[in-house]
């Protein structure tokens, strides 16, 4: 992913772009079969295969906005279905840490998704996309990398005013 915002669509507006983080057994064979079915879905998304969505490292969901994603869509297979036991109970629970998370580094809820896709379910990774590519487009950009760069200048400008201001020396008498 590069750092910079996304080009305007073709039609000069923005559009979001999304990181997707799929399970190799279910979500990902369920979008290859809406491929190969030539389901048409937004083109918005960007996809990692993994081997289970249990395996998916919380720092990579905060590195994928950190870089620029303006949403996070983790798929996984259904409960008790998880060809790992118990991989995508496992992100189930890391995935209620980092709504926190992002909810406290003021990231809006919808930006992170997670969804229980099937490798039949190639209709249902092409409304998810869809869905989800309608909501971040009200949203509108998040612009992690711009709100770094802001962040930045305002620490630099009180660390300057600061080093500016007049120390003033406690005198102690013995």
């Amino acid at each position: 992913m590069h750092n910079e915002t996304p080009p305007p669509a073709g039609n000069g507006s923005w559009t979001p772009r999304i990181v997707a983080f799929f399970c190799n057994w279910c979500t990902y064979t369920a979008a290859d079969l809406a491929g190969v079915s030539r389901m048409k879905y937004a083109a918005n998304t960007r996809t990692i295969r993994v081997m289970c969505s249990g395996r998916i490292d919380p720092q990579f969901i905060v590195e994928a906005f950190a870089k620029g994603a303006d949403g996070v869509l983790i798929g996984g297979c259904h409960p008790n279905d998880c060809h790992y036991a118990e991989g995508n109970y496992k992100m189930l629970r890391r995935f209620a840490l980092l709504k926190r998370l992002l909810k406290d580094l003021g990231i809006a809820e919808a930006r992170l998704r997670l969804e229980w896709i099937s490798a039949a379910e190639g209709e249902k990774v092409k409304s998810v996309i869809n869905d989800m590519v309608a909501k971040l487009t009200v949203l509108g950009p998040l612009d992690v990398p711009g709100k770094v760069a802001d962040w930045d200048r305002e620490l630099s400008q009180l660390v300057a005013a600061a080093d500016a201001a007049p120390v003033e020396h406690e005198v102690i008498h013995a």
